[in-house]
């Protein structure tokens, strides 16, 4: 669209062509014995490729997405170049940001930590990649409890940016907040009402109404009118049967101008707001001591987020059973909590985090060992299970003269997997047909074969196939003319067919950003 206001940064207008890759379960590293149905998944590999692993059968199904991604601070590059470095930076977060937009359903909703660093350019990019109609709000997150006396200016707060696939549908659908301690201590009982606790509220509202301005005698005798420029909340009859059901408050002498009731166990929740303290959901030094805990001062992860903070983001965002998405998954906070929380989940990490922080982390959860973060308010005590994927190696390899050959470690069921998946086919043998080995609906299938396919046995395939069927067949290669035999065959040699979609042999897509070293004590007054 001509005069289209967008962020430009080198690099953009470069295609990323991702390789999609099955993902092969580790059955020694699984934690599925109490849960063998579990739909967990805890995924070791490059996050872009296992996305786009995940597209496929997940598109549409993601509740609750949350990502804390490398914030991109200026140590992230060994040759630091602001503008070079910026732009890998979005270059790289582009697409994984599209396929997890995908990912999501209706009702979904993407959440996304980030600090001053890269939240101008994140808030661009994602207005840019979603639609800024799909922007909900920018949370601040008080991650400290006091200045870092070290600093220019301290940072005192994170950012967590809110995008939704539908505004209506989420604003029907996400879940209130419930009342803290302190907002429970403003209710009590002064008039022994046996519906309990109760706070009131002004009984006047702004403006003139006809019907609303009418004089109120209290039960002492007092008599009131709306104050100049109001009216009463509600016409006559409404006020009289409130007070008939006793929601009205006229003081305890019942001579005080008129206030209504609400009472704690009618109370829905509170409406989410922006600004999110850490006395409300944790803070930098919760979130270390509860890693401590965990993994014990040798193995400590540099970076956590309190289990608090990820449990409001899950419990505004979702509902037991929903499908609960991080592609960042770091020291595992996210599946912990979703966990706990009764949600599904999937968490990738591509370092040595998912075996030493995630996989560990897990495990204590499902055994009840985790006894930190919100176990106890979640009323945790174990249970569930997990199953550890890793990422397929590159369909294609290179031999030594150069040429593009598949993959020896592939054996013919994950090769045909792999083509299908490449493909946009279901790879679902059919028990009969040995042909019909994955399809994209009822009448379209796709073969995967390592032979030469000869005219009498693709005959034999024509002569069995009903009317209005339609196969490909992926083959090493087939007799000359083949490809044009039949009008609802497509014949094709692999590993060709495969190359014009992506890029193959990359092993993954790493953002290569580390953060600074942690101060040892970020509270320093």
């Amino acid at each position: 669209m001509a005069n289209k206001l967008e962020l430009t940064w080198y690099g953009k207008d470069t295609p990323i062509r991702v390789e999609p890759r099955l993902l092969i379960e580790n059955a020694a590293l699984s934690n599925c014995a109490a849960s063998p149905d579990t739909e967990n998944m805890l995924i070791h590999g490059d996050n872009l490729l296992a996305l786009k692993a995940l597209e496929r059968k997940y598109a549409g199904q993601v509740k609750c997405a949350y990502l804390d991604p490398p914030y991109n601070t200026g140590s992230a590059f060994e040759q630091y170049d602001d503008n070079l470095e910026h732009s890998q930076w979005l270059n790289l977060m582009r697409p994984r940001l599209e396929i997890l937009w995908r990912l999501l359903s209706e009702d979904g909703s993407i959440w996304i930590s980030i600090d001053d660093d890269e939240q101008a350019y994140m808030k661009v990019l994602c207005d840019e990649l979603f639609g800024r109609q799909h922007f909900i709000a920018t949370v601040i997150w008080q991650k400290r409890t006091s200045p870092d006396m070290r600093a220019v200016v301290s940072d005192g707060h994170d950012y967590i940016l809110l995008y939704v696939k539908d505004r209506e549908i989420f604003k029907r659908t996400r879940n209130k907040l419930p009342l803290s301690a302190e907002q429970s201590q403003n209710y009590s009982n002064p008039d022994n009402d046996p519906r309990g606790p109760w706070t009131s509220a002004d009984y006047t509202a702004q403006g003139y109404r006809p019907n609303q301005m009418y004089s109120i005698t209290t039960p002492g005798g007092s008599v009131y009118a709306p104050p100049e420029g109001k009216c009463w909340k509600n016409i006559r009859e409404v006020f009289e049967a409130q007070v008939a059901d006793g929601r009205i408050w006229f003081g305890p002498e019942g001579k005080s101008m008129p206030r209504r009731k609400t009472f704690l166990s009618e109370h829905d929740g509170v409406i989410p707001w922006t600004w999110w303290t850490n006395k409300e959901v944790g803070h930098n030094q919760e979130a270390k001591k509860e890693v401590l805990a965990l993994f014990g001062a040798a193995n400590v992860f540099a970076t956590p987020k309190p289990e608090r903070l990820i449990r409001r983001i899950i419990h505004i965002a979702s509902n037991p059973g929903d499908l609960v998405l991080d592609s960042f998954l770091g020291s595992g906070t996210t599946a912990a909590v979703a966990h706990k929380m009764g949600r599904r989940w999937i968490g990738v990490e591509m370092g040595e985090h998912a075996y030493t922080h995630c996989k560990v982390r897990l495990d204590k959860v499902i055994a009840g060992e985790d006894k930190g973060g919100v176990t106890k308010a979640e009323n945790w005590n174990g249970g569930g299970g997990y199953r550890f994927f890793e990422l397929a190696p590159s369909l294609i390899n290179r031999d030594e003269f150069g040429e593009e050959i598949i993959n020896p470690d592939y054996d013919a069921n994950m090769l045909a997997a792999a083509v299908a998946l490449h493909e946009g086919f279901a790879y679902q043998p059919d028990p009969s047909v040995f042909w019909k080995q994955s399809k994209a609906n009822e009448a379209s299938f796709l073969f995967v074969t390592t032979r030469h396919v000869k005219a009498d046995w693709l005959a034999s395939i024509h002569a069995s196939m009903n009317e209005g069927e339609y196969l490909s067949i992926a083959c090493r290669s087939y007799d000359k003319g083949l490809d044009k035999a039949y009008p609802n065959i497509d014949i094709r040699k692999i590993p060709q067919m495969l190359l014009e979609r992506c890029e193959f042999g990359k092993s993954d897509y790493n953002l290569n950003i580390v953060h600074p070293p942690a101060y040892e004590d970020e509270e320093d007054t």
